[in-house]
C-alpha cells in the first residue's frame, strides 16, 4: 500500500457533514465551527499520513468511528467559553490565576436581576433625574467604615492612580523605601505613581524609615503623605515605620492630606479568628487618614473594584476628575459590591455566606469531616490506587498575609499505572478543569478550597481518568 492509497481513503468535507452524527451537531454549534473543524480534523489525517514511514504505512487504519469522534470534542472545544469555571482544589483561598475572591451564592439574584434587566445605573427614581453610580455603594461604604464620603473604580492600582491624579498631579508625595512595593503583573508603586502625573519623593531606607525622615522632605511643593501597607511580603528584625496616627499629625501639622493604601482591605479584624492582624480599613479612618484605598475582589471577599473611602472634600475632586469616567465600574460590578457589602451589616453572617471569609477562618473539624467524606468516596470508586489523608497548609493568596499558614488536610493520591504528571494534565484538561498541586510523585487536593458540591465532578473525573 502507499501513501496515495491513504489519501484516497480520507473522507470528503462534505461526506462528513452529511453523516448523522456530524449532522446532529448543527443542531447545538454554528455551521461556520463544524465546517472548519471538519476540514481541521482532515488536514490533521493528511499530516499525520505524510509523516508515516514505509513500515507505518500498512498498519496505518483510517478509524472514522474515532474521526467523527475526534471531530465532535473538537467542535465541542471551539465553543466552549475560554473564560469558564474551574475546581481550586491548591488550597491558595484567594488565587489570583483562578479569579481570585468567589462571589457568595446569597448575592446571585441581586447580580442576574440587574444583568439581565434595565437598572438604576444612572438613574435617581425619586427626581426622574440623572444619577450617579456612586450613590449605590457610597452610602453602605461609608456606614462601614466610618468616612465621609466613597467611590469605586475598577481596581486599587486604579484607586491609588486616582487619588494621585486628583490630589498630586505635578506636585510631590513623600512615600517610605521601604513601601515601593510591586503588586503584581509586573506593576509597581512608583510605575503607577508617575502615570498619576505626581512625583515620588522617596524618605528612609529599605528597613527602617522615621517620621523626621517625612517632615525632613516636606516643602511647598508636598502634596501628600503616602502610606502603602506590604501586605505581599514582610521585613522582619531590624526594621522601623512610622505609624499612621503619627502620620496624620504630621499632615495636620502642615495642612498636607495623608493617603494610605491598606492593599488587600479588610472590614473585619481576622486576629479574632486566629489569623494574622491586617489593618482594617476602620481603624485607618478612625487614625484620621484622609483618604484610603483598597481591593474589593481580596480579603474583602467581593467583585474586582478598588474603593476609595475617606473625606468628603477629597472625594468630591476626584468624582470631577476626567479619569474618573476611564477608571469607572460597571453595573454588575456595582451590583456584586453592593450586594457583598449589604452582608458586613452582620459580622456573623459575612463569615458564614462570603466565601473568602469562610474558607479563611473555617474550623479544621469542618475540614476533616470534608476529608473523611472525600475519601469514603474516592475509596467506594475502587480505584486500586493509592489514596490517603495527609496533613498540610493553605495559604491566603491574592497578596495578603504571606507569611500565614492555615493548616489543612489534604487528599494525596499516587496513581499506580499513569505518571503524577500525566493525570494532572488531564484533570485540567477536563470540561471543567480541576487544578491540584503535585508533591513528592503525589497528586495534592487540598479540601479547605474545595467545596462540598463539587466532589461528585471531581470523582467523576477520577472515574474517567484512573480506571482507563
Amino acid at each position: 500500500m502507499h501513501k496515495k492509497d491513504l489519501f484516497c481513503l480520507i473522507p470528503k468535507v462534505d461526506e462528513l457533514l452529511n453523516e448523522g452524527r456530524i449532522h446532529l451537531l448543527f443542531e447545538r454549534f454554528p455551521r461556520t465551527i463544524i465546517v472548519d473543524t471538519v476540514r481541521a480534523c482532515i488536514e490533521e489525517i493528511r499530516q499525520e499520513i505524510i509523516g508515516l514511514n514505509n513500515e507505518e504505512i500498512d498498519c496505518y487504519c483510517l478509524d472514522e468511528d474515532r474521526l467523527i469522534q475526534r471531530i465532535a470534542h473538537q467542535v465541542e472545544s471551539a465553543y466552549s467559553m475560554n473564560l469558564k469555571r474551574v475546581i481550586n482544589a491548591t488550597g491558595v483561598v484567594i488565587h489570583t490565576n483562578l479569579g481570585r475572591s468567589l462571589l457568595s451564592d446569597e448575592i446571585r439574584d441581586e447580580v442576574w436581576n440587574t444583568a439581565v434587566n434595565y437598572s438604576t445605573l444612572e438613574f435617581n427614581v425619586e427626581t426622574g433625574s440623572r444619577g450617579s453610580r456612586y450613590t449605590h455603594v457610597e452610602g453602605i461604604l461609608s456606614k462601614l467604615c466610618g468616612s465621609e464620603a466613597a467611590m469605586v473604580v475598577n481596581n486599587n492600582a486604579a484607586a491609588v492612580l486616582l487619588v494621585l491624579g486628583a490630589i498630586a498631579k505635578n506636585k510631590e508625595v513623600i512615600v517610605s523605601r521601604g513601601q515601593l512595593v510591586e503588586i503584581g503583573g509586573s506593576f509597581r508603586i512608583p510605575e503607577v505613581m508617575e502615570q498619576s502625573g505626581a512625583r515620588l519623593k522617596e524618605v528612609g531606607t529599605t528597613n527602617k524609615t522615621h517620621l523626621l525622615d517625612y517632615e525632613r522632605a516636606i516643602h511647598e511643593e508636598t502634596a501628600a503623605l503616602l502610606k502603602v501597607h506590604t501586605s505581599n511580603y514582610k521585613i522582619l528584625g531590624f526594621t522601623q515605620e512610622v505609624l499612621l496616627s503619627d502620620m496624620v499629625a504630621l499632615g495636620e501639622k502642615y495642612n498636607i492630606p495623608v493617603v494610605e493604601d491598606i492593599g488587600s482591605g479588610t472590614l473585619i479584624d481576622f486576629s479574632k479568628y486566629g489569623l494574622a492582624k491586617e489593618p482594617t480599613v476602620q481603624e485607618s479612618i478612625a487614625e484620621g487618614a484622609d483618604i484610603v484605598t483598597f481591593s474589593g475582589d481580596k480579603l474583602l471577599g467581593g467583585p474586582q473594584a478598588g474603593i476609595i473611602v475617606g473625606k468628603k472634600k477629597y472625594i468630591d475632586i476626584m468624582k470631577k476628575n476626567p479619569l474618573t469616567r476611564a477608571l469607572r465600574v460597571d453595573k454588575l460590578t456595582l451590583a456584586a459590591l453592593e450586594a457583598t457589602l449589604r452582608l458586613y451589616l452582620d459580622e456573623k453572617s459575612a463569615i458564614r455566606k462570603i466565601p473568602t471569609l469562610h474558607m479563611l477562618t473555617m474550623p479544621f473539624q469542618e475540614i476533616e469531616e470534608k476529608a473523611k467524606l472525600f475519601l469514603h468516596s474516592i475509596k467506594q470508586l475502587d480505584l486500586k490506587h493509592d489514596v490517603r489523608i495527609e496533613r498540610g497548609v493553605s495559604q491566603v493568596g491574592g497578596g495578603a498575609m504571606p507569611l500565614e499558614e492555615l493548616p489543612t488536610l489534604l487528599i494525596a493520591l499516587k496513581p499506580l499505572d499513569k505518571s503524577v504528571n500525566q493525570i494532572e494534565n488531564e484533570l485540567r484538561n477536563r470540561s471543567i478543569p480541576i487544578i491540584a498541586r503535585i508533591s513528592d510523585d503525589h497528586l495534592l487536593f487540598d479540601c479547605r478550597t474545595i467545596k462540598r458540591e463539587e466532589f461528585d465532578i471531581v470523582l467523576e473525573a477520577f472515574a474517567d481518568i484512573l480506571r482507563t
